[in-house]
């Protein structure tokens, strides 16, 4: 055994100890008298199945970055979010706890508190958190680690990311479609580790069903190299065995070889192997701790103890619990690398809008190739581009094309992650399938450790008013826009010219998740004298479309359709009811939100500056009026009415369609007749 596998072992050791005090203890972390039911929890919680593996991989990785020149970043991340208390156990031993919350610190009183604390730790929870290394991709998204990881890796010479995936996670069609996606992304050094324990939460793992050469077979046929390594004892020469295959599988990741890591072991291995007769090890009883009543059951209590005894507690740590020998040593070699953003190029400056741009495809392709210029930016699409009218990006190097738009969502992810910027464009049906996946990087984008990074923008066309029937959803946006998330916007601009400002200004953020509807389809240009309050604003009145004084209505549009509608119809309904009619552009439609929950949100006196003091307002949107009435929340205190999108019963054409949603002029006049009756103003 060499000196660096001594080293992995007693990290190794240190790591699942302190992963099993933290699911069973309250006192005692360091076993310095018999364990009684007073040091153990009344309720032990968490995970125990992927602990021992997970652990073993992530002490390897960061020994064998120590190794390594110090101009290879090797980058370890977790995709399991139940492995939340392996990367809090390793944390806590390598100091690195400490450094985000110092009441932890790496002794016995901050192992003791950490016990005590989990499965609620002050901020971090039991789940993967971006606040402690290994942590750059949040835990929870089954099947998003290795795409993230490919998109961190991108354009990175120096940098090797390596995700530890588990293997009912590579059944996930994100997971599956990454491997053959990596072909896309040639310049990418990412070594992925697959922790093959056999199981699932329930059931045998479709992977841990196969022999060694199946899954060599598997990962060939995909183009990785696979090299399988077994783990079950954490023998020495285990160990040795490791470090070399962990070594070489680098090697020919450095040299631009694909390579993928299997580490095969029995779920829950080194704990208890069966319990009052029955077996334990080798079935799914091992996903969470099988010890769940050590405080009252004295079986479970001598179970524990023998298991905790077994890694050895004494070599690791001095009285204190400060590491000791070939721990020490092990802590002190250890490197964690990141994915710190690089220092970001200046900004593009603003696009000038003194030149009228006539076509979506026009603007964007303008816009795009402006920011890509500066090196640092992405786009990606699933083989959409020339569908939405952008042919002048097809064939750049910075655009990438796979059809797996949840792939390309977890590219762009680790892309921003790693402090670049980008953007995915996609079909706004398409769209919901990545619902999950920006639910989940939005709670991310709470967190301490994924803050001041570029956004996440995505380019949403071709909705359903303009297409066929099964191509039409935009419940995207209202999920979104459900969440409340001060983070999220989603913007409407009216015509070319402004999607071309919006997408410029977004490029530029930092924080969000920018969501820009846009058609692709020729659309009504609009004056652009407001331009800058729209922008800065989010909305603002079209004075050559409205009349002077107070109104008598007010039309709110969002989205080109909207916008066009309103400018046919407005002449009509000032002449049909003799009103004053005002008509204001959204362009950030979290405008209508409260202002206490979102920052352009109006309050009571902008709510009279643009709505006017007493109109009923008519609402035009390209999605679901739900989502429109959900920003409201009924706090106009007056009649509205929102036109939007509905489930149409079966295809028709797009002038019925718009027809019998109300979404063309005599829809919106009717509308309109109805809110001045309910407020009496028609003469």
């Amino acid at each position: 055994m060499t000196a660096t596998a001594l080293l992995a072992d007693a990290l190794w050791r240190a790591t699942v100890y302190a992963s099993v005090c933290q699911l069973h203890l309250r006192d005692n972390v360091l076993l310095t008298e018999p364990l009684v039911a007073e040091h153990v929890k009344a309720r032990p919680s968490g995970h125990w199945g992927t602990v021992p593996g997970t652990a073993w991989a992530l002490s390897h990785v960061v020994l064998a970055a120590g190794h390594l020149d110090r101009r290879v970043d090797v980058v370890p991340l977790l995709g399991a979010g139940h492995a939340g208390v392996v990367q809090l156990a390793l944390s806590w031993v390598t100091g690195e706890l400490a450094k985000v919350r110092s009441r932890f610190g790496s002794d016995a009183d901050g192992l003791r508190r950490l016990a005590q604390a989990f499965p609620d730790v002050e901020g971090l929870g039991a789940e993967v958190s971006p606040s402690l290394p290994a942590g750059g991709f949040l835990g929870g998204r089954l099947g998003g680690c290795l795409p993230f990881a490919q998109g961190v890796a991108l354009d990175a010479p120096g940098r090797v990311v390596v995700p530890i995936i588990g293997d009912g996670e590579c059944e996930t069609p994100t997971t599956a479609a990454s491997w053959l996606g990596q072909k896309v992304l040639p310049g990418a050094s990412v070594l992925p580790i697959v922790h093959a324990n056999g199981f699932r939460m329930g059931q045998q793992s479709l992977l841990g069903a196969m022999n060694d050469d199946e899954l060599r077979a598997y990962f060939g046929g995909l183009g990785w190299a696979g090299s399988v390594v077994h783990v079950g004892t954490g023998a020495p020469q285990e160990h040795s065995v490791f470090q070399v295959a962990l070594r070489e599988a680098l090697e020919e990741t450095l040299a631009g070889r694909h390579t993928v890591l299997i580490l095969r072991c029995l779920k829950g291995w080194g704990g208890p192997t069966s319990l009052g007769g029955r077996p334990l090890l080798g079935t799914p009883a091992l996903h969470k701790t099988p010890l769940v009543s050590p405080h009252t059951d004295q079986e479970q209590l001598t179970e524990l103890t023998h298991w905790l005894a077994s890694y050895r507690p004494a070599d690791l740590f001095d009285p204190d619990g400060r590491p000791r020998g070939e721990l020490a040593e092990a802590v002190a070699m250890a490197r964690w690398c990141s994915f710190a953003p690089a220092e970001r190029p200046g900004a593009a400056g603003r696009i000038s809008i003194l030149r009228q741009v006539d076509t979506f495809g026009e603007a964007v392709t303008e816009v795009m190739k402006r920011h890509a210029a500066r090196g640092d930016f992405r786009v990606l699409s699933p083989d959409e581009l020339s569908s939405n009218r952008l042919p002048g990006l097809v064939g750049e190097p910075w655009a990438y094309e796979l059809l797996a738009e949840e792939v390309l969502l977890e590219w762009l992810a680790g892309w921003t992650a790693s402090g670049r910027r980008g953007v995915m464009v996609s079909y706004e049906a398409f769209a919901p399938l990545l619902t999950s996946g920006l639910v989940s990087h939005i709670k991310q984008r709470r967190l301490a450790g994924a803050m001041g990074l570029p956004s996440l923008n995505l380019l949403l066309t071709s909705y359903g008013w303009h297409n066929v029937y099964t191509h039409g959803d935009p419940s995207l946006a209202s999920a979104l826009l459900a969440l409340a998330d001060p983070r999220v916007r989603v913007l409407t601009p009216a015509d070319p010219v402004r999607t071309a400002a919006v997408l410029d200004e977004v490029f530029d953020s930092v924080d969000g998740v920018n969501l820009v509807i846009a058609g692709k389809h020729a659309c009504t240009g609009h004056p652009v004298a407001t331009l800058d309050e729209e922008r800065e604003h989010g909305l603002a009145i079209w004075p050559h479309l409205s009349d002077d004084g107070e109104p008598d209505l007010t039309i709110v549009t969002a989205g080109d359709i909207p916008a066009a509608v309103a400018t046919e119809a407005v002449d009509a309904i000032r002449h049909r009811y003799g009103c004053r009619v005002r008509v204001v552009n959204l362009l950030d439609l979290t405008v209508l939100g409260d202002s206490s929950r979102w920052p352009r949100g109006l309050d009571d006196g902008e709510v009279d500056h643009y709505l006017g003091t007493h109109a009923p307002v008519l609402v035009l949107t390209l999605g679901h009026s739900a989502a429109v009435w959900g920003l409201l929340a009924g706090r106009l205190r007056r009649p509205v009415d929102v036109i939007g999108w509905q489930e149409p019963p079966g295809p028709m054409p797009q002038r019925s369609l718009a027809h019998a949603l109300r979404m063309d002029r005599s829809g919106v006049e009717r509308s309109a007749g109805l809110l001045l009756v309910s407020r009496e103003v028609v003469r």
